[in-house]
This record gives C-alpha cells, structure tokens and sequence, in this order.
C-alpha cells in the first residue's frame, strides 16, 4: 500500500511534494526550520534574492482566494529567482468545464517545476501529486477542511524562535478547531516535535469529537484552558466553512472565547500569542491583545516567506540528489 509519505518524500527521504505535515519524520521538519533560518537575513539584504532556484517555473495555482498565502508564495519564488505564474482560476477553462486534470496537463506542457495548490476540496493537491510527471512538485497551500502545512510550519518556526525547546511548552489553540485546516497540521507538527501539552480550546459544537486521539487535552472554558501556557494560537472563525448555527453569535463568542488583557493574564507572563491571519478583532482577539507587546502575528507573516522559500528549495532538490546545507 502507498502510503502519504511515499508520495511526498523520494527514495533518500528528501523532500519531494510538500502535502501535510503528518507522519513526517521530526528530523524533517527540523530541517525545514533550519534552512528557512538560513534564509531570514535574505529579507534583511539590500538585493532580497538567491539563485537557488534561476531558470525554475512555478504556478501558483489557487482555486480559493487568499491574498496573504499566495503573496508569500510568490515573494519567497521570486526571492529564489523563479519565474512565477500566477493562474487567475475564476477566469480558467475549469470555469467552463475542463477537469482539473486537464488544467493540470495543460500548464505541465508548459514546462514547470512546481505547483502551489490552494483548493476548497480537501485531497486535492494530493490527486495532484499523483498525476503530475516525476520532476515536478506540489506544494499545498491550503486544501479544505485537511491540511495547511506551511502555515504549520511558519508557526512552528516562529514558535521555536521564541521558545526553544519544545518538549517544554504547553501550547493552546483556541477557536473553531472544527473546520481548521491550520489546527490540523499544528497538531501534528507540535506533536511530531516533541511538545509537552497541546490543548484545544472552544465551544463544544466547534471542538471534533474524538478529538483527544490526536493526543490534545479538550477544554470548553477559556480561562482554564489558557492557565500557565507558554503559547496561544487563536484561530479565526470560519464562516465560509460553516454550515449551520455552531455559534449563537459573533458578540457571543467573543464574550466566551475572545483573547482580551484579562484573560491572557491566565498564560504565563512570557506568553506569546499568535493567529494564522486574517483576523476578525473583535471576534476572535481583542486590539489591544493583538498590538500588544506580547503579539508576535507579525512575525508569523515574515517567518512565512523564509518557511516557503525552504520548502520550495528542498522540493525542488528531489530529483538532483543534492542536500540542503
């Protein structure tokens, strides 16, 4: 049987796709957040650019909006000195009724290396993977209610910036778990890397059930679930994934589960807090919380460019044998 990590690390356990963090080995993802450190002080240079990846053809191929995604995406290309072609999906012949595959074939005859895939439909970089030629990879960049590994990444990267060891920290994540691609693959990646305690945090019609077999501890309060953790990641509402009353209202679920001063007291004192972006403040974390001195929202957005430019760098290394540095 073919399993995940079949498909997305080759013969010598490189990086081949970039699908989901799950399952990947810790020295992975250790390698990953080495090589994006490598390139941090890239954005810091006069000329923000490497030759790692000149003369390479990547597509970001989106069939779901996102600004913030797909800009960090082509920043850390271009920043590899790739082309970069952006497909505009509202306007593609999958529009009018040519299959993905179709898509798929048509910009592969087009001689590219990569596909960035963001797509509503969960499964689909992986359908990708499995039918593009052998030098190409896919990167996901967000597929349904599944997977987002390299926000998982960014955040886990900038987590260890902060904090160093992982095997020490209690991590909360707060909000809508149940329709978080992002929660998801933080799961796994704070697992894989050894974390202490990972808590969810949420109404009970938003928190999976059975969630406690991903080896998280379940609470239905906030004040308790953010007693002495060393990290907060508040995720935002997913009113597009939503289908139904799972909140009887905005004003309710921030007097519930919204981040103000108050309660971030309850953390530790050299708590961070995160969010994934784009935030509703006023919903999911008060201003003042996420302006705050204690806010490192930022940071994850610049640590996402270096994360990507790692990502896509050892992607494309598969065929050649070569290892990062």
């Amino acid at each position: 049987m073919t399993t995940a990590n079949d498909l997305q690390l080759n013969d010598r356990g490189q990086l081949r796709h970039f699908l989901s963090v799950e399952g990947l080995p810790q020295a992975l993802l250790e390698s990953i957040m080495d090589t994006a450190e490598s390139f941090a002080s890239v954005t810091e240079q006069t000329v923000k650019k490497v030759p790692l990846l000149r003369g390479k053809t990547i597509v970001n191929l989106f069939f779901e909006t996102s600004t913030r995604t797909r800009t960090t995406f082509e920043l850390a290309a271009k920043r590899l000195s790739a082309d970069v072609l952006n497909v505009n999906i509202a306007t593609s012949a999958t529009t009018k009724g040519e299959s993905l595959l179709d898509t798929i074939r048509n910009i592969e005859a087009m001689h590219v290396d990569m596909f960035v895939v963001r797509h509503a439909q969960s499964g689909a970089p992986h359908f990708i993977a499995h039918h593009v030629a052998p030098h190409i990879s896919v990167i996901n960049a967000g597929d349904g209610r599944h997977a987002h590994p390299t926000q998982a990444m960014l955040d886990v990267f900038t987590i260890r910036k902060h904090k160093g060891d992982f095997t020490q920290l209690k991590v909360a994540i707060v909000g809508d778990i149940l329709h978080s691609r992002v929660a998801r693959s933080e799961i796994h990646a704070l697992r894989i890397l050894g974390t202490r305690e990972i808590r969810v945090v949420g109404p009970r019609t938003l928190l999976p059930a059975g969630i406690e077999s991903l080896g998280v501890k379940a609470y239905y309060d906030l004040d308790s679930g953010l007693e002495g953790v060393d990290v907060i990641i508040m995720l935002r509402l997913q009113r597009e994934r939503m289908n139904g009353a799972f909140i009887p209202s905005e004003h309710e679920y921030y007097a519930r589960f919204g981040l103000t001063g108050k309660r971030l007291a309850q953390a530790k004192e050299d708590a961070i807090v995160m969010h994934p972006g784009p935030i509703n403040r006023g919903v999911e974390i008060d201003s003042k919380v996420a302006d705050g001195s204690r806010s490192v929202i930022l940071q994850q957005v610049t640590h996402g460019i270096a994360i990507r430019m790692a990502v896509m760098s050892m992607a494309m290394r598969h065929d050649s044998g070569e290892k990062m540095a």
